[in-house]
């Protein structure tokens, strides 16, 4: 019979370690496949990677899956930019690694300047490496175009420089080559994909810095400059919420062009990371139910990309999805045999947030339904809780 569920499957820590499959992804997805390699379920592979193009990595998947995998089956970090239309026009600074500005214009942005570009432009504002120093004055640039917002697609190699002329940009209003006049704020916009503080890779340390570090960093030194807050236009990537329903709109385009006729009911999110995985699942739970009762979502902070165009995306969904259940598994950042990070500070004990300033902290958000050992495992929970063989 037709499926009525669908699987949201985190990439690093699940399916793979580093550029290594995980041994159980391979076994997992031999369930999910039919005698013709087809899935039998709908699939979408969602990962907080923002360094590489769509198609790049579905063809990563499919070589270490083994199987068949599509772009339109793949959501990175920032792949809800392009429903950010209002900015698709405007001059926009990208930062990151990868090709940022063939990422960039594939969302959508046709007017992009990267990080380089604007070094190259403005050489004396990047004074850290003292290699990279003019060794004469340069001319004055001229015809640079004004900056109207940030993209920041993932953590650059270069943190200094970044975050350097980042707050070049911000407090110059977009216009880094003049002299500074007062500070403007609000600042231009910025748009942040991926707040992961951590990640898993193939050293034996536990967890590699992430995009929400360098974004951390941002922010304090933003802080510590102006005596402001940074602000965001939006934050995507998983935990936030229209990334997961940008990813319910996947699954249901898959089953149509399956010509699969039943409603998708329920949505199993399999991750490694509780922060990112287990937190924006049970976070697009709750919005599911409360959407179902109609009511605003009680007990939750809104987060910054609550509006705009999320809810357009939700407009476009039938919303007959019930339920995102979150299932964590063992082979990634999450380790059942270590305690939770803890401090103590005038004889309380109180649990290590790892989650992004601007998402609250509650304890039940990174509760997982289910912990499972791998992915094999989270497959075989799902199928027998769909009663489907």
């Amino acid at each position: 019979q037709p499926p009525a569920f669908g699987f949201l499957f985190d990439v690093d820590g699940v399916l793979v370690r580093g550029s290594q499959a995980v041994p159980a992804a391979r076994q997992a997805f031999r369930r999910l496949v039919d005698s013709s390699g087809r899935l039998r379920v709908p699939v979408v592979f969602l990962t907080n990677a923002g360094n590489c193009l769509r198609s790049a990595k579905a063809r990563e998947l499919s070589q270490a899956l083994e199987l068949q995998v599509s772009p339109e089956q793949v959501i990175l970090s920032h792949s809800p930019l392009r429903l950010f239309s209002q900015f698709h026009q405007k001059c926009m600074l990208v930062a990151g690694q990868g090709p940022v500005e063939e990422n960039a214009k594939d969302l959508g942005f046709k007017h992009v300047v990267t990080m380089e570009a604007l070094r190259k432009a403005f050489p004396l504002l990047d004074m850290v490496d003292q290699s990279r120093r003019p060794k004469a004055l340069p001319p004055p640039t001229t015809g640079f175009p004004t900056i109207e917002g940030v993209v920041l697609f993932g953590e650059p190699v270069r943190w200094e420089t970044s975050l350097q002329l980042i707050i070049d940009v911000l407090l110059s209003n977009g216009n880094p080559g003049a002299e500074l006049q007062d500070i403007p704020y609000p600042h231009l916009p910025i748009l942040a994909c991926n707040m992961d503080l951590l990640w898993m890779a193939e050293a034996k340390m536990p967890s590699r810095f992430g995009h929400g570090t360098f974004l951390l960093c941002l922010e304090s030194i933003y802080k510590k400059v102006t005596g402001r807050e940074l602000k965001y236009e939006a934050l995507i990537g998983k935990p936030s919420r229209v990334t997961y329903c940008y990813a319910e709109f996947l699954i249901k385009e898959q089953a149509q062009k399956q010509g699969w006729t039943v409603p998708i009911r329920r949505l199993y999110a399999v991750g490694d990371n509780p922060m990112s995985d287990v937190y924006g699942a049970n976070l697009y739970n709750n919005y599911l139910k409360s959407a179902q009762r109609s009511q605003a979502q009680a007990g939750v902070r809104r987060s910054p990309e609550a509006a705009g165009p999320q809810s357009q995306l939700r407009e476009s969904c039938e919303g007959s999805v019930e339920s995102c259940e979150s299932i964590l598994v063992c082979t990634g950042v999450y380790r059942p045999e270590a305690a939770a990070p803890r401090v103590t500070q005038e004889g309380t004990t109180e649990a290590v947030f790892h989650g992004h300033r601007d998402f609250c902290f509650d304890p039940g958000l990174v509760e997982a339904s289910y912990v499972v050992q791998d992915v094999n495992d989270a497959v075989q929970l799902a199928f027998k809780k769909e009663d489907w063989s």
